[in-house]
């Protein structure tokens, strides 16, 4: 990959904080990190942040007594009312091709999304032209996670041989009438991904590559099934020599950890999802391979221990 730094160099002495900015990026706000390189083997792997997603604290589980929740998000310093998640994605080099997992969440008109849909300008800060995409895999196809590539010109910048990766059990779902009887969503939201995933479907429909179980997209990078989180929701796994990473794409969550049976709020099947969640946890503690999502806090590179009934989040060590 070109440029996957982790960090920018700046000359201390004639920084201007007011100023100072990612390459093709003006303002401030990138001064927090935003890419995070690091290997699997021989497979080149850049973490991105698309953002985050400002979202109410009754989202994260939503199936146990609020006081149980505000005691666990107090525990971990965080506001009882609202969450802020994190919005990673997950570009892969591997044998001559170069994947992008997940494209953000883009922009929807009718959400207020000031801090998220970043992804197009990220990968350009990374030196990543989106013409270099060979194939994207979508873990699911809610908004955060197809957005990004409905974002006014990214389409004419794509490559017209591109493949997008999505499980059958996915594109069918939303291809019919998706059914959100048992999520908790704020105001807004179901309309907000059955429109996302519409326009997506009608859009994208000649780049699709739908699969049934699982399918090898290049040598050590293999897309799973689960469902779960949605019927099609997929994890990503890679490995080269001993090395093993995993995107879980929505099956973590960080409450999932110690709790895994703790409802997220935007679970289709949330009895499912738990299931799912516990077998990939129990996996992750077993291979002691590392695990990257998508709502853990950005670089979210770590490893799963047991603990007791439940799990613990070993935050990976920075490389640098």
């Amino acid at each position: 990959m070109n440029n996957l730094d982790s960090t920018t160099q700046i000359d201390p002495a004639n920084a201007n904080l007011d100023n100072t900015s990612y390459p093709g990026r003006p303002g401030p706000d990138d001064l927090v990190p935003s890419r995070y390189a690091l290997r699997v083997g021989d497979l080149d792997v850049l973490v991105i942040s698309d953002g985050v997603l400002t979202l109410p604290g009754a989202m994260l589980g939503h199936n146990v007594d609020p006081a149980v929740r505000g005691a666990w998000l107090e525990d971990q310093f965080l506001p009882p009312d609202v969450l802020e998640w994190a919005l990673n994605v997950v570009v892969v080099r591997s044998g001559g091709r170069t994947i992008l997992i997940d494209a953000g969440i883009g922009s929807d008109p009718g959400l207020n999304l000031p801090r998220a849909g970043k992804l197009v300008q990220r990968l350009q800060a990374a030196g990543l032209d989106l013409a270099s995409v060979t194939d994207v895999v979508l873990t699911h196809m809610h908004m955060d996670h197809c957005g990004g590539l409905l974002v006014e010109g990214v389409r004419e910048r794509l490559r017209p041989d591109l493949r997008i990766h999505v499980s059958d059990f996915e594109a069918r779902f939303w291809g019919g009438r998706p059914d959100f009887s048992r999520v908790h969503m704020p105001d807004g939201f179901p309309d907000a991904l059955r429109r996302t995933a519409t326009q997506f479907l009608k859009e994208y429909d000649r780049q699709l590559r739908p699969f049934d179980k699982e399918y090898e997209v290049a040598p050590g990078v293999l897309v799973s099934r689960t469902g779960g989180h949605t019927p099609g929701h997929s994890v990503v796994r890679l490995a080269s020599g001993g090395d093993r990473l995993m995107f879980a794409g929505d099956a973590v969550f960080q409450v999932g950890f110690e709790h895994p049976d703790w409802y997220n709020g935007f679970e289709h099947d949330p009895e499912e999802a738990a299931r799912v969640r516990v077998g990939l946890l129990r996996e992750l503690a077993a291979s002691r391979g590392s695990l990257v999502a998508t709502h853990l806090s950005f670089p979210s590179v770590c490893h799963v221990a047991a603990a007791g009934d439940g799990f613990r989040c070993v935050p990976g060590p920075w490389e640098y």
